[in-house]
């Protein structure tokens, strides 16, 4: 064999990130970004730590200080963090293993906690690693112990600085690092002061203070030093929210359960409500699991809501009212005003910033928890809940009108267009069931075609890789053809004349192969929506398709993989035992057949799909970053691209 010289790829050129290093490395993967919002989930979990010993029965206070604009103190009454050697660690102290290591800590199992908001154990210590300055102070058998931090590593010692008298509980300083967050970036002492407020809503019977320096307070809506005590919990909450809304009358919808045990001695956990109804068109419904708010639902809330409607159905039918039937969640949505909070064991989020609950199990606990409570609530004031259907039966059938003039406008817009071609439309005309796939190639185009349900999907076949919006002019982009094609197929027009009711699909799913070139040409398209189409992604329409790159099959046992980590983990799990393992990579989305491409892409039972969203609040920081990536050098673009595709989140839609 001979050797080859100059090998330019080594042992050597393996790099191995140590400790907390990941996290300086790619901050997003953890906390979703170094924005002003990322910071505050920094001090959030912090808070949400102290929360933790709340919820178990070990605090009673809470204070959260803010001490300079990016110092933050968070003490509680709880038993503190242990200073005890750790038995697999010797020499290092609990702490130490809890604040300096990911995945360390007391609630992966129910001995220390049974339900806990932070229960990937990588809280604290992400804050550690995105610290100038971290400190802990904590107590143990009556003695006061102090470690300092600094950027993930180990600043000073655990020491004992005496007796601790009355004091108990832990105590953590906190300062953000100025070389990830930026000079500039500062706790909002709004945002603060409303994090403590809520956290006592939540918790009946907690006190949680607040307190701040006059300077660092610019409005006067909050004040600079607060008491928070709220003996009836979430519906103190919700009867202040609601102080300046209309109402049909002041009755509430609320209660607090426990869930039905898994066994006799281990509690499956609870439930707190309070709903109640407004007439002002501005309903809302807040959530939340083991006090951690969840903005973007889950299954706790896919719970209530069917809950609530079978509830208002099964009453609507007591009563001989059949118009009812017809009730969605839109209709209740627009009224229903709500805070449902859970506590459970384990939960499950669909990422570390925790906003998505995605416990599967949590819907029928839930549902079966409340329909008859609710029913029965109805029922109690017969004068009330017919007010409440008669407005409801109004809203379904103002909804259900609404969108036959859709369905109809749909029907006559395809009468006008002259649609291109290569489009081969779906079936169907009613908009909420259809969906527009954008297919890389004429080969992945012909496969899509044969194996999609010609009912609702319709398919787009591209060739390559689309204009680059963001070094054209309006002019440029109304002469390229596969933009006037897209447009025609979608219905609208581009820039200030879009318009997004006439939208003929209610999903455009970009469908690419798995491999930088077809990242770049998602990349694009993406640009495209969200420069000249933004409310079809700021309103939920844009997804990206999430083909396989491996299939692993054993006899007839078959299995696909996204990603190498996936297929050696099918491999090592469920093909253990199997003498002849067969494995195959994709090279493109042409490379597979049709019933292949159906299984794994396009059938919305097996498929997974990645929601684009861009949220209202953080609009600004996408534009900078789209025009910094998307401008006419391609190197940025590239390096991006090649060094962060393989990060994204691929839950099942």
């Amino acid at each position: 064999m001979t050797k080859l010289k100059n090998e330019s790829y080594n042992a050597a050129d393996i790099e191995v990130l140590e400790g907390l290093e990941p996290v300086r490395k790619r901050p997003g993967m953890y906390i979703g970004g170094v924005d002003s919002t990322a910071l505050h989930h920094l001090s959030v979990e912090v808070i949400d730590n102290a929360m933790d010993e709340a919820i178990a029965g070990h605090a009673k206070k809470i204070q959260v200080e803010l001490l300079e604009r990016n110092y933050i103190k968070v003490q509680d009454d709880g038993r503190g963090i242990p200073v005890d050697e750790h038995p697999k660690f010797p020499g290092t102290s609990a702490l130490e293993i809890i604040v300096g290591t990911l995945h360390a800590g007391g609630k992966f199992s129910e001995g220390a906690y049974k339900t806990s908001g932070g229960l990937h154990g990588v809280g604290i210590s992400v804050v550690n690693a995105l610290a100038e300055f971290l400190k802990i102070e904590t107590i143990r058998e009556k003695k006061i112990y102090e470690q300092t931090f600094s950027r993930g590593k180990v600043k000073t010692k655990l020491r004992c600085l005496g007796p601790a008298g009355k004091r108990k509980g832990t105590t953590v300083f906190f300062k953000p690092d100025p070389l990830i967050f930026g000079d500039y970036i500062s706790f909002s002492p709004t945002r603060l002061f409303q994090a403590c407020e809520s956290k006592a809503y939540l918790m009946s019977g907690l006190t949680v203070e607040w307190a701040c320096l006059p300077d660092l307070v610019i409005s006067d809506s909050i004040s600079t030093s607060e008491t928070f005590y709220y003996p009836k919990g979430i519906r103190d909450f919700l009867e202040k929210k609601l102080d300046n809304y209309e109402r049909p009358n002041n009755r509430l919808f609320n209660g607090n359960i426990q869930f039905p045990s898994k066994t006799k001695n281990t509690p499956n956990g609870s439930i707190e409500w309070a709903i109640s109804w407004t007439t002002e068109n501005s309903g809302f419904l807040k959530s939340f699991c083991n006090l951690i708010p969840t903005p973007e639902g889950g299954t706790h809330e896919t719970g209530f809501w069917t809950a609530i409607i079978k509830g208002i159905k099964s009453y609507g039918e007591l009563i001989g009212n059949k118009k009812i039937a017809l009730l969605v969640k839109e209709d209740l949505a627009q009224d229903l005003c709500g805070i449902i909070s859970i506590f459970i064991n384990d939960p499950s989020f669909s990422g570390q910033t925790k906003e998505k609950l995605t416990s599967p199990e949590v819907v029928k606990l839930v549902e079966n928890s409340l329909k008859s409570l609710f029913e029965n609530w109805l029922a109690e004031d017969p004068k009330f809940s017919n007010v409440i259907l008669e407005e409801l039966i109004m809203r379904s059938e103002e909804r259900i009108r609404r969108k036959n003039e859709k369905e109809t406008l749909r029907k006559s817009s395809v009468k006008k267009l002259r649609l291109p071609g290569k489009l081969a439309d779906c079936a169907s005309n009613i908009k909420a069931d259809t969906e527009l796939f954008l297919v890389e190639g004429d080969s992945a185009g012909g496969s899509a075609k044969q194996a999609r349900n010609r009912y609702n999907q319709a398919i787009l076949p591209l060739r390559g890789k689309i204009l680059n919006v963001m070094s054209s002019s309006h002019e440029k982009m109304l002469q390229n053809q596969e933009i006037l094609d897209l447009c025609k197929c979608l219905g609208v027009e581009i820039g200030h004349k879009f318009q997004l009711d006439l939208l003929r699909y209610e999903k455009v799913i970009v469908m690419t192969d798995a491999d930088v070139d077809g990242a770049h040409i998602s990349s694009l398209l993406i640009t495209f929506f969200f420069m000249q189409m933004p409310e079809l992604v700021t309103n939920g329409h844009l997804y990206l398709a999430v083909p396989p790159l491996f299939k692993v099959s054993a006899g007839n046992k078959i299995l696909y993989a996204d990603t190498e980590k996936q297929k050696d983990l099918i491999i090592s799990k469920k093909f253990s035992g199997d003498k002849k393992i067969e494995v195959s990579r994709f090279k493109g989305l042409g490379e597979m057949n049709p019933s292949q491409l159906k299984q794994t892409t396009m059938n919305p039972e097996t498929r997974k799909l990645i929601r684009v969203v861009a949220k209202e609040n953080n609009l600004a920081i996408i534009n900078s970053l789209v025009m910094d990536l998307m401008g006419k050098n391609p190197e940025p673009r590239f390096r991006y691209i090649t060094s962060n595709a393989e990060f994204v989140d691929t839950s099942t839609i």
